[in-house]
Protein backbone atom coordinates (compact mmCIF):
# COMPACT_ATOMS: atom_id res chain seq x y z
CA UNK A 1 0.00 0.00 0.00
CA UNK A 2 0.75 3.40 -0.54
CA UNK A 3 0.70 5.24 2.71
CA UNK A 4 2.06 3.98 5.98
CA UNK A 5 0.70 2.25 9.08
CA UNK A 6 1.57 0.83 12.51
CA UNK A 7 0.15 -1.55 14.82
CA UNK A 8 1.07 -3.29 18.32
CA UNK A 9 3.93 -2.60 20.16
CA UNK A 10 7.52 -1.33 18.19
CA UNK A 11 10.93 -0.72 18.63
CA UNK A 12 11.70 3.07 18.44
CA UNK A 13 14.12 2.54 15.95
CA UNK A 14 13.97 -0.49 13.27
CA UNK A 15 16.75 -3.42 13.83
CA UNK A 16 17.37 -3.07 16.92
CA UNK A 17 16.39 -4.57 20.29
CA UNK A 18 13.02 -5.05 21.00
CA UNK A 19 12.06 -6.96 24.46
CA UNK A 20 8.82 -8.36 26.02
CA UNK A 21 8.01 -7.97 29.54
CA UNK A 22 10.35 -10.43 30.84
CA UNK A 23 13.11 -9.47 28.85
CA UNK A 24 13.27 -11.53 26.10
CA UNK A 25 13.96 -10.44 22.74
CA UNK A 26 11.34 -10.09 19.89
CA UNK A 27 12.18 -11.67 16.64
CA UNK A 28 12.04 -8.77 14.02
CA UNK A 29 11.11 -10.24 10.55
CA UNK A 30 11.32 -8.23 7.22
CA UNK A 31 8.42 -8.90 4.58
CA UNK A 32 9.51 -7.14 1.48
CA UNK A 33 9.05 -6.84 -1.94
CA UNK A 34 11.45 -6.80 -4.87
CA UNK A 35 14.23 -7.90 -2.47
CA UNK A 36 14.93 -4.99 -0.59
CA UNK A 37 14.05 -2.56 -3.08
CA UNK A 38 10.31 -1.81 -2.72
CA UNK A 39 7.34 -1.81 -0.04
CA UNK A 40 7.78 -3.69 3.02
CA UNK A 41 6.84 -4.20 6.67
CA UNK A 42 8.40 -5.28 9.95
CA UNK A 43 6.85 -7.97 12.21
CA UNK A 44 7.56 -8.87 15.64
CA UNK A 45 7.19 -12.27 16.64
CA UNK A 46 7.40 -14.30 20.15
CA UNK A 47 9.29 -17.26 18.56
CA UNK A 48 11.52 -17.49 15.36
CA UNK A 49 9.38 -17.41 11.97
CA UNK A 50 11.47 -19.41 10.10
CA UNK A 51 11.64 -22.47 12.73
CA UNK A 52 9.57 -25.18 11.62
CA UNK A 53 9.59 -28.71 12.56
CA UNK A 54 8.25 -30.64 9.43
CA UNK A 55 7.53 -30.37 5.61
CA UNK A 56 5.57 -32.58 3.89
CA UNK A 57 3.54 -32.28 0.34
CA UNK A 58 0.16 -30.55 -0.05
CA UNK A 59 -1.44 -32.34 -3.04
CA UNK A 60 -2.97 -28.93 -4.17
CA UNK A 61 -6.73 -28.57 -6.05
CA UNK A 62 -6.53 -29.45 -9.97
CA UNK A 63 -4.34 -27.02 -11.52
CA UNK A 64 -4.38 -28.53 -14.93
CA UNK A 65 -5.05 -25.89 -17.67
CA UNK A 66 -6.42 -26.89 -21.32
CA UNK A 67 -6.43 -24.60 -24.47
CA UNK A 68 -9.13 -22.79 -25.34
CA UNK A 69 -9.05 -24.40 -28.70
CA UNK A 70 -11.40 -24.13 -30.87
CA UNK A 71 -11.34 -20.39 -29.75
CA UNK A 72 -14.60 -19.52 -27.99
CA UNK A 73 -16.06 -17.45 -26.33
CA UNK A 74 -17.63 -19.19 -23.06
CA UNK A 75 -20.48 -18.44 -20.52
CA UNK A 76 -19.79 -20.31 -17.34
CA UNK A 77 -22.28 -20.85 -14.59
CA UNK A 78 -20.13 -20.88 -11.19
CA UNK A 79 -22.70 -21.91 -9.05
CA UNK A 80 -23.80 -25.38 -10.46
CA UNK A 81 -19.83 -25.93 -9.34
CA UNK A 82 -20.93 -26.14 -5.45
CA UNK A 83 -24.40 -27.90 -5.12
CA UNK A 84 -26.27 -26.40 -1.99
CA UNK A 85 -26.10 -30.14 -0.24
CA UNK A 86 -21.95 -29.44 -0.14
CA UNK A 87 -20.32 -29.16 2.69
CA UNK A 88 -16.84 -29.34 4.41
CA UNK A 89 -15.55 -27.03 1.86
CA UNK A 90 -12.76 -24.56 2.95
CA UNK A 91 -12.02 -21.53 1.59
CA UNK A 92 -8.17 -22.44 0.38
CA UNK A 93 -8.27 -26.12 -0.67
CA UNK A 94 -11.92 -26.38 -1.83
CA UNK A 95 -11.12 -23.73 -4.52
CA UNK A 96 -11.75 -24.95 -7.98
CA UNK A 97 -10.12 -23.52 -10.95
CA UNK A 98 -11.85 -21.89 -13.20
CA UNK A 99 -8.88 -19.86 -16.32
CA UNK A 100 -5.63 -19.28 -16.07
CA UNK A 101 -2.33 -18.69 -17.28
CA UNK A 102 1.22 -17.72 -16.66
CA UNK A 103 0.17 -14.49 -14.70
CA UNK A 104 -2.85 -14.77 -13.07
CA UNK A 105 -5.23 -17.74 -12.18
CA UNK A 106 -8.87 -17.34 -11.26
CA UNK A 107 -10.74 -19.45 -8.85
CA UNK A 108 -14.26 -20.29 -7.46
CA UNK A 109 -15.33 -21.76 -3.56
CA UNK A 110 -18.10 -21.86 -2.08
CA UNK A 111 -17.21 -22.53 1.96
CA UNK A 112 -18.49 -23.73 5.12
CA UNK A 113 -15.12 -24.90 6.93
CA UNK A 114 -12.69 -23.29 8.83
CA UNK A 115 -9.04 -23.30 6.07
CA UNK A 116 -5.92 -23.93 7.16
CA UNK A 117 -3.82 -21.43 7.60
CA UNK A 118 -2.37 -20.99 4.55
CA UNK A 119 0.10 -18.72 2.24
CA UNK A 120 0.70 -17.68 -1.48
CA UNK A 121 4.24 -17.60 -2.29
CA UNK A 122 3.88 -17.23 -6.09
CA UNK A 123 1.80 -13.75 -5.98
CA UNK A 124 -0.57 -11.42 -4.59
CA UNK A 125 -4.26 -12.60 -3.78
CA UNK A 126 -7.67 -10.55 -4.47
CA UNK A 127 -10.43 -12.41 -3.44
CA UNK A 128 -14.01 -10.50 -3.64
CA UNK A 129 -16.81 -12.37 -1.51
CA UNK A 130 -19.59 -12.85 -3.49
CA UNK A 131 -22.12 -13.74 -1.10
CA UNK A 132 -21.66 -14.83 3.02
CA UNK A 133 -19.32 -13.24 5.65
CA UNK A 134 -16.14 -14.01 7.34
CA UNK A 135 -13.77 -13.63 9.55
CA UNK A 136 -10.46 -13.33 7.89
CA UNK A 137 -6.94 -14.18 10.38
CA UNK A 138 -3.72 -12.64 9.35
CA UNK A 139 -0.33 -12.33 10.95
CA UNK A 140 -1.00 -8.64 10.42
CA UNK A 141 -4.80 -8.79 12.28
CA UNK A 142 -7.87 -9.92 11.68
CA UNK A 143 -10.42 -8.74 9.26
CA UNK A 144 -14.44 -8.56 9.14
CA UNK A 145 -15.19 -9.36 5.59
CA UNK A 146 -18.78 -9.47 3.66
CA UNK A 147 -20.55 -8.95 0.40
CA UNK A 148 -18.99 -6.94 -2.02
CA UNK A 149 -15.70 -6.96 -0.09
CA UNK A 150 -12.47 -7.08 -2.18
CA UNK A 151 -9.34 -8.58 0.05
CA UNK A 152 -5.98 -7.66 -0.96
CA UNK A 153 -3.41 -10.38 0.53
CA UNK A 154 0.17 -9.50 -0.24
CA UNK A 155 2.46 -12.35 -1.71
CA UNK A 156 3.35 -14.56 1.51
CA UNK A 157 0.85 -13.37 4.22
CA UNK A 158 -0.02 -16.11 6.70
CA UNK A 159 -4.02 -16.20 6.94
CA UNK A 160 -6.72 -18.14 7.24
CA UNK A 161 -10.78 -17.66 6.67
CA UNK A 162 -13.82 -18.44 9.05
CA UNK A 163 -16.98 -18.54 7.70
CA UNK A 164 -19.94 -17.43 9.37
CA UNK A 165 -23.01 -19.81 9.24
CA UNK A 166 -25.49 -18.44 6.90
CA UNK A 167 -27.89 -18.30 9.77
CA UNK A 168 -25.34 -15.40 10.92
CA UNK A 169 -24.96 -13.19 7.51
CA UNK A 170 -27.11 -10.55 6.76
CA UNK A 171 -28.22 -12.71 3.60
CA UNK A 172 -28.59 -15.79 5.02
CA UNK A 173 -25.88 -17.32 2.31
CA UNK A 174 -23.02 -19.20 2.31
CA UNK A 175 -19.22 -17.89 1.86
CA UNK A 176 -19.02 -17.42 -1.90
CA UNK A 177 -15.90 -16.19 -2.93
CA UNK A 178 -14.15 -15.39 -6.39
CA UNK A 179 -10.67 -15.80 -5.83
CA UNK A 180 -7.64 -14.13 -8.72
CA UNK A 181 -4.26 -15.30 -7.79
CA UNK A 182 -0.98 -13.29 -8.91
CA UNK A 183 2.29 -14.16 -10.48
CA UNK A 184 3.08 -10.56 -9.32
CA UNK A 185 1.49 -7.85 -6.97
CA UNK A 186 -1.66 -6.05 -7.15
CA UNK A 187 -2.43 -2.61 -6.54
CA UNK A 188 -4.26 0.25 -7.41
CA UNK A 189 -3.65 1.64 -11.39
CA UNK A 190 -0.77 3.97 -11.34
CA UNK A 191 -2.97 6.17 -13.11
CA UNK A 192 -4.82 6.83 -9.81
CA UNK A 193 -1.49 7.59 -7.89
CA UNK A 194 0.87 10.33 -7.24
CA UNK A 195 4.64 9.43 -8.12
CA UNK A 196 4.81 9.21 -4.42
CA UNK A 197 1.45 6.93 -3.97
CA UNK A 198 -0.98 8.89 -2.96
CA UNK A 199 -4.37 8.13 -4.43
CA UNK A 200 -5.41 11.33 -6.56
CA UNK A 201 -8.67 13.15 -6.88
CA UNK A 202 -9.49 11.69 -10.44
CA UNK A 203 -9.24 7.91 -8.29
CA UNK A 204 -12.68 6.26 -8.21
CA UNK A 205 -11.66 5.86 -4.13
CA UNK A 206 -9.17 6.92 -1.96
CA UNK A 207 -7.34 5.79 1.12
CA UNK A 208 -10.01 6.73 3.58
CA UNK A 209 -12.05 3.38 1.02
CA UNK A 210 -9.73 1.06 2.48
CA UNK A 211 -9.67 -0.75 5.57
CA UNK A 212 -6.45 -2.53 7.61
CA UNK A 213 -6.91 -4.98 9.62
CA UNK A 214 -7.45 -4.94 13.11
CA UNK A 215 -4.57 -6.06 14.93
CA UNK A 216 -2.42 -7.29 16.10
CA UNK A 217 -4.18 -10.66 16.85
CA UNK A 218 -2.09 -13.69 18.71
CA UNK A 219 -2.87 -16.70 19.99
CA UNK A 220 -4.74 -16.04 23.04
CA UNK A 221 -7.01 -13.75 20.98
CA UNK A 222 -8.76 -17.07 19.23
CA UNK A 223 -8.74 -19.22 22.22
CA UNK A 224 -5.29 -21.14 21.41
CA UNK A 225 -2.10 -21.70 23.41
CA UNK A 226 0.56 -19.55 22.00
CA UNK A 227 2.58 -23.05 22.32
CA UNK A 228 0.15 -25.03 20.35
CA UNK A 229 1.48 -26.80 16.97
CA UNK A 230 0.38 -25.21 13.55
CA UNK A 231 0.29 -26.36 10.24
CA UNK A 232 0.42 -23.80 7.12
CA UNK A 233 -0.44 -24.65 3.64
CA UNK A 234 2.40 -23.10 1.11
CA UNK A 235 1.61 -22.93 -2.36
CA UNK A 236 5.00 -22.31 -4.49
CA UNK A 237 6.45 -22.70 -7.55
CA UNK A 238 7.24 -26.17 -8.04
CA UNK A 239 6.74 -29.40 -10.33
CA UNK A 240 3.25 -29.52 -10.68
CA UNK A 241 0.97 -28.22 -13.71
CA UNK A 242 1.59 -24.85 -14.58
CA UNK A 243 5.24 -24.70 -12.38
CA UNK A 244 2.80 -24.73 -8.90
CA UNK A 245 3.12 -27.24 -6.11
CA UNK A 246 2.47 -27.60 -2.41
CA UNK A 247 4.03 -27.65 0.83
CA UNK A 248 2.98 -28.36 4.02
CA UNK A 249 4.63 -26.85 7.25
CA UNK A 250 4.59 -27.45 10.79
CA UNK A 251 5.55 -25.19 13.12
CA UNK A 252 6.33 -25.85 16.94
CA UNK A 253 4.30 -22.87 17.86
CA UNK A 254 0.84 -20.88 17.00
CA UNK A 255 1.50 -19.27 13.95
CA UNK A 256 -0.33 -16.08 15.18
CA UNK A 257 2.50 -14.62 17.45
CA UNK A 258 3.30 -11.16 15.90
CA UNK A 259 2.93 -8.29 18.77
CA UNK A 260 3.54 -5.18 16.64
CA UNK A 261 4.22 -4.11 13.03
CA UNK A 262 4.85 -1.50 10.55
CA UNK A 263 5.70 -0.55 7.16
CA UNK A 264 4.02 -0.01 4.17
CA UNK A 265 3.28 -3.47 3.11
CA UNK A 266 0.12 -5.28 4.56
CA UNK A 267 -3.78 -6.80 3.48
CA UNK A 268 -6.74 -4.52 3.27
CA UNK A 269 -10.11 -4.75 2.51
CA UNK A 270 -12.08 -2.45 -0.03
CA UNK A 271 -16.22 -2.66 -0.10
CA UNK A 272 -17.47 -2.11 -4.26
CA UNK A 273 -20.37 -0.20 -2.55
CA UNK A 274 -17.17 2.25 -2.34
CA UNK A 275 -16.18 2.85 -5.71
CA UNK A 276 -17.34 6.02 -7.60
CA UNK A 277 -18.41 5.09 -10.70
CA UNK A 278 -17.08 7.51 -14.11
CA UNK A 279 -19.77 8.34 -16.26
CA UNK A 280 -19.80 10.39 -18.86
CA UNK A 281 -22.07 12.09 -22.13
CA UNK A 282 -21.47 8.70 -24.29
CA UNK A 283 -20.13 5.53 -22.81
CA UNK A 284 -17.01 5.10 -21.06
CA UNK A 285 -14.36 2.59 -22.12
CA UNK A 286 -13.37 -0.46 -19.31
CA UNK A 287 -10.30 1.58 -17.79
CA UNK A 288 -12.68 4.15 -16.12
CA UNK A 289 -14.02 1.35 -14.31
CA UNK A 290 -10.42 -0.02 -13.31
CA UNK A 291 -10.01 -0.83 -9.74
CA UNK A 292 -6.83 -2.87 -9.38
CA UNK A 293 -4.12 -4.39 -11.57
CA UNK A 294 -1.21 -6.80 -11.72
CA UNK A 295 1.42 -7.76 -14.10
CA UNK A 296 -0.06 -8.60 -17.20
CA UNK A 297 -3.95 -8.10 -16.30
CA UNK A 298 -6.29 -5.42 -14.78
CA UNK A 299 -9.23 -5.77 -12.81
CA UNK A 300 -12.21 -3.83 -13.40
CA UNK A 301 -15.51 -3.65 -11.63
CA UNK A 302 -18.91 -1.99 -12.94
CA UNK A 303 -21.16 -0.81 -10.58
CA UNK A 304 -24.79 0.39 -10.48
CA UNK A 305 -24.53 4.00 -11.92
CA UNK A 306 -26.05 6.89 -13.86
CA UNK A 307 -25.34 6.29 -17.99
CA UNK A 308 -25.13 7.82 -20.72
CA UNK A 309 -26.60 11.26 -21.12
CA UNK A 310 -26.04 12.29 -24.39
CA UNK A 311 -29.35 12.84 -26.37
CA UNK A 312 -28.61 10.16 -29.10
CA UNK A 313 -26.43 7.75 -26.58
CA UNK A 314 -26.35 4.11 -26.86
CA UNK A 315 -25.78 3.12 -23.33
CA UNK A 316 -25.11 -0.08 -23.34
CA UNK A 317 -21.29 -1.19 -24.92
CA UNK A 318 -20.11 -1.26 -28.68
CA UNK A 319 -19.50 -4.19 -30.27
CA UNK A 320 -15.00 -4.93 -29.79
CA UNK A 321 -11.95 -6.98 -30.08
CA UNK A 322 -9.82 -6.33 -27.72
CA UNK A 323 -6.68 -7.89 -29.77
CA UNK A 324 -4.70 -7.81 -26.90
CA UNK A 325 -6.72 -9.11 -24.14
CA UNK A 326 -8.75 -12.09 -23.09
CA UNK A 327 -12.01 -10.52 -21.02
CA UNK A 328 -13.64 -12.50 -18.32
CA UNK A 329 -16.55 -10.77 -16.74
CA UNK A 330 -18.23 -12.10 -13.55
CA UNK A 331 -21.84 -11.26 -13.12
CA UNK A 332 -22.41 -10.35 -9.38
CA UNK A 333 -25.76 -8.73 -9.02
CA UNK A 334 -28.67 -6.93 -11.02
CA UNK A 335 -29.60 -6.86 -14.38
CA UNK A 336 -27.44 -7.17 -17.32
CA UNK A 337 -29.27 -4.98 -20.64
CA UNK A 338 -26.51 -6.09 -23.02
CA UNK A 339 -26.42 -9.54 -22.09
CA UNK A 340 -30.20 -9.90 -22.21
CA UNK A 341 -31.20 -13.29 -23.86
CA UNK A 342 -27.88 -15.23 -23.92
CA UNK A 343 -28.71 -16.60 -20.36
CA UNK A 344 -26.26 -15.33 -18.38
CA UNK A 345 -27.37 -13.65 -14.96
CA UNK A 346 -26.14 -14.01 -11.05
CA UNK A 347 -22.85 -16.54 -10.95
CA UNK A 348 -22.17 -16.28 -14.45
CA UNK A 349 -19.06 -15.71 -15.91
CA UNK A 350 -18.69 -14.75 -19.38
CA UNK A 351 -15.18 -15.15 -21.68
CA UNK A 352 -14.67 -13.34 -24.73
CA UNK A 353 -10.94 -14.65 -25.79
CA UNK A 354 -8.82 -11.92 -27.99
CA UNK A 355 -9.51 -12.52 -31.41
CA UNK A 356 -13.17 -12.83 -30.91
CA UNK A 357 -15.25 -9.70 -31.75
CA UNK A 358 -18.17 -9.16 -29.08
CA UNK A 359 -20.69 -7.15 -27.75
CA UNK A 360 -24.67 -6.91 -26.45
CA UNK A 361 -26.55 -9.19 -27.24
CA UNK A 362 -28.73 -9.05 -30.57
CA UNK A 363 -31.44 -6.48 -29.71
CA UNK A 364 -29.96 -5.08 -26.76
CA UNK A 365 -28.68 -1.34 -28.46
CA UNK A 366 -32.07 -0.66 -29.59
CA UNK A 367 -33.62 -1.77 -26.34
CA UNK A 368 -30.67 0.33 -23.61
CA UNK A 369 -31.95 3.65 -25.46
CA UNK A 370 -32.75 6.30 -23.55
CA UNK A 371 -32.30 4.28 -20.08
CA UNK A 372 -31.06 6.62 -17.36
CA UNK A 373 -29.48 4.06 -14.92
CA UNK A 374 -28.10 0.48 -15.08
CA UNK A 375 -28.65 -1.57 -11.86
CA UNK A 376 -26.12 -3.96 -12.48
CA UNK A 377 -22.64 -5.40 -10.47
CA UNK A 378 -19.70 -7.36 -12.31
CA UNK A 379 -16.02 -7.91 -11.94
CA UNK A 380 -13.83 -7.99 -14.81
CA UNK A 381 -10.62 -9.34 -15.19
CA UNK A 382 -8.50 -8.46 -18.57
CA UNK A 383 -5.37 -10.47 -19.06
CA UNK A 384 -2.84 -9.83 -21.21
CA UNK A 385 -1.53 -13.17 -21.78
CA UNK A 386 -4.20 -16.25 -23.22
CA UNK A 387 -6.59 -17.72 -20.90
CA UNK A 388 -6.99 -21.76 -20.19
CA UNK A 389 -9.74 -23.31 -18.94
CA UNK A 390 -9.29 -24.47 -15.41
CA UNK A 391 -11.38 -28.19 -14.52
CA UNK A 392 -14.00 -25.86 -13.28
CA UNK A 393 -14.80 -23.95 -16.08
CA UNK A 394 -14.91 -27.87 -18.44
CA UNK A 395 -17.30 -28.36 -15.64
CA UNK A 396 -19.59 -25.76 -15.92
CA UNK A 397 -19.69 -24.85 -19.47
CA UNK A 398 -22.98 -24.00 -20.85
CA UNK A 399 -21.70 -25.17 -24.37
CA UNK A 400 -24.43 -22.78 -26.20
CA UNK A 401 -22.76 -19.07 -25.77
CA UNK A 402 -20.97 -19.19 -28.55
CA UNK A 403 -24.24 -19.43 -30.49
CA UNK A 404 -25.80 -16.60 -28.52
CA UNK A 405 -25.40 -13.78 -31.31
CA UNK A 406 -26.51 -16.06 -33.63
CA UNK A 407 -30.00 -15.58 -35.38
CA UNK A 408 -30.90 -18.14 -38.39
CA UNK A 409 -32.58 -16.97 -40.64
CA UNK A 410 -36.16 -17.91 -41.98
Amino acid sequence: MAHYASMGTIPPKRHTQHRDPQGNLYYEELMGEEGFSSDSSLLYHRRIPSEISAARAWELPDQTLTPNHPLKPLHLKLHDLFPPESSGVDAVTGRRLILGNGDVRISYVVADAPSPFYRNAIGDECVYVERGSAQVETVFGAFDVGRGDYLIIPRATTHRWLPKPPADDADGEPLRLYAVEAASHIAPPKNYRSKFGQLLEHSPYCERDLRPPLGPLLAEDVGADAGQETEVYVKHRGPGPGGIAGTIYTYPFHVLDVVGWDGCLYPYAFNVSDFEPITGRIHQPPPAHQVWEGWNFVICNFVPRKVDYHPLAIPVPYYHSNVDSDEVMFYVDGDYEARKGSGIGVGSVSLHPGGHAHGPQPGAMERSIGAEYFDELAVMVDTFRPLELGEGALACDDGRYLLSWHTPSS
